[in-house]
């Protein structure tokens, strides 16, 4: 399904580069108020996370599957 590019270092470093910058962003919008309060509980740092995995899974899925090696 996915091919060769599954495991790709490329693709895994430039997803996670993407998630770093967009997940700063989300992370900031969604939960700006309770970091600079202090008051983030830990589903709030869960939830954090998850704002993180949501880009990276987004570019790394799309990085793979408009890779032409994986095109039959």
């Amino acid at each position: 399904m996915f091919g060769p590019s599954l495991f790709r270092r490329d693709i895994h470093v430039r997803a996670f580069k993407v998630a770093m910058v967009v997940g700063c962003i989300l992370a900031t919008i969604n939960h700006g108020d309770a970091l600079l309060a202090n008051a983030m509980t830990t589903s709030g740092w869960l939830k954090v996370l998850l704002t993180f995995c949501v880009p990276y899974c987004v570019s790394w899925y799309s990085a793979v599957k408009t890779d032409p090696a994986n095109i039959p």
